[in-house]
Formats: C-alpha cells, structure tokens, sequence
C-alpha cells in the first residue's frame, strides 16, 4: 500500500503546482532536496540515538560517520558541535573499537584508546575551526588549513569522507587559488563531491520531469518513471523519503495502471 503524503510533501506538492510543475532549481525542487537531508538526519540519529541509549557497545564507526555526514549535511556542511549525538557516536565507537574492557565511566587507561581520542578531539578542533570559517568567511580559507583538516581526518578515521568536511575546504581552496571557475560554471575540484552533486543534480532533474507530469497530467505516470525517480532519489540521498514525490509518483503509476 503506498504511503500517503506528509503534510510537508503536501505543502511542496502545493508548490510544484503553483510554479506549473518542479524544474530543476525551483523553490519545490529546493524544498523537496532540505526535506530529503532533514528526514536523512531524523532517521539516523533516531537510529544511533537508540543504540546510545540501549546499546552503546555496539555503536560502530559506521554509525558514527552516518550521523556525522547526516548532521553535516542538515547543517549545509557546517561541522556539528562538540556535545552533538555524532560527538557522542564518535567516542563511543573509539571506545568499542580500543578496548571493550574499558570501562565508560572512567576515562580510558589504555595508551591506544586514548591516543585514538586525541586523533579524533585533533580532528573535532580542527573541523569546528574550519567549517565556522567555510560558513561564515570561505573567501579566507587557505590550503593550510585545508590540508590540514584532510590530514586530521585522515588520523582520527583512517579515511577522509567522501563529499565530508576536508572535501569541501579543499574545493573551496581551489576556487580561492583561482583553479576552478567557480560551482556554477564547472565541476567542483573534488571528484567525490563532484559525484555527489551529480547524483543530486540526476535526482533533480528526473524530479523536475516527473514532479510536472504529476501536477499537469498524472494520468500519464509511468512505471519506468516512477522506479526512475525512486533510484535516483536513493543515490542522491541514501533513501527515499516517506510520502515523498518518488512515493507520490509510484502511488499514481500503480493507479494508472487499474485503469
């Protein structure tokens, strides 16, 4: 059974109406993508939050990462603040993976936990410098500071994240530099955002399609369309939103397809 709009859906399908059908880069559109990351966040630190509570043993490094690139993303790639619940997964997970002997209400005695947490506090100090500064000034951020932060990264996870924090300092460093036109006139520097952003830019584009037909000739939805719209949403956002336009689409396909 498919699920019905939320209100919100409700109020950007309102929207999509008024502007004649979602474009790519329309208000819909534009609401549609914040609702997708706000529901993104919701449903991952409804997740871990849970874990934290109930289980925290068993938080992993996946799980912090998620919540960390969700509150990320829902803060337009401002880094979450110390004390957030991604903070929170991010020791717990150091902690299950150092030592499960260690006990959580003592600070860790083990030399590998504790230099783990210092990794991760280097890379927390870092990150919350630089994403203020990508916010607030990015036309100042410099390949020091970017490399830096990719460095730091790179020690407290073993890996950076694709389309994460260091990513986009070193883009904007490259903007800065002069070695890109800017985002709107080429490709981000970065390849992993430059993915990212591809995936989006897919998502919006079918959206924009399929969001049109639905608000000027829903009897017409096809299948192909429906499941199109519902794979690219999946790629640009990691899920589907619940009553969302890939929902709402399908709904009306299999309508059609009664009739």
């Amino acid at each position: 059974m498919a699920a019905k709009p939320t209100e919100a859906s409700q109020v950007i399908s309102d929207v999509a109406h008024a502007e004649g059908g979602t474009t790519k880069g329309s208000k819909s559109a534009q609401m549609q993508s914040e609702l997708t990351k706000q529901r993104n966040l919701e449903e991952t630190v409804a997740d871990v939050g849970s874990k934290l509570e109930t289980a925290p043993g068993s938080i992993t490094k996946e799980d912090a990462q998620a919540v960390h690139r969700a509150e990320s993303r829902a803060l337009g790639g401002q880094q979450p603040q110390s004390g957030s619940i991604s903070s929170q997964a991010q020791h717990e997970a150091a902690v299950n993976e150092g030592a499960a002997s260690t006990s959580r209400s003592a600070a860790p005695t083990d030399p590998t936990i504790q230099s783990q947490m210092d990794r991760q506090a280097n890379f927390e100090d870092a990150a919350s410098q630089i994403g203020s500064k990508l916010v607030n000034e990015p036309g100042n951020v410099t390949k020091e500071e970017a490399d830096i932060l990719h460095s730091r990264e790179q020690r407290a996870f073993g890996r950076t994240e694709k389309g994460g924090l260091a990513s986009q300092a070193q883009h904007q460093v490259a903007e800065n530099e002069g070695a890109t036109t800017g985002r709107s006139a080429g490709a981000p520097a970065d390849p992993n955002m430059q993915s990212q952003e591809q995936r989006q830019a897919n998502f919006e584009d079918i959206a924009g399609k399929v969001g049109n037909k639905l608000a000027k000739d829903p009897a017409n939805i096809t299948k192909e369309e429906a499941d199109t719209l519902h794979s690219r949403e999946h790629r640009a956002f990691g899920h589907t939103e619940k009553g969302g336009l890939a929902a709402q689409a399908q709904h009306q396909a299999a309508e059609n397809l009664k009739s």
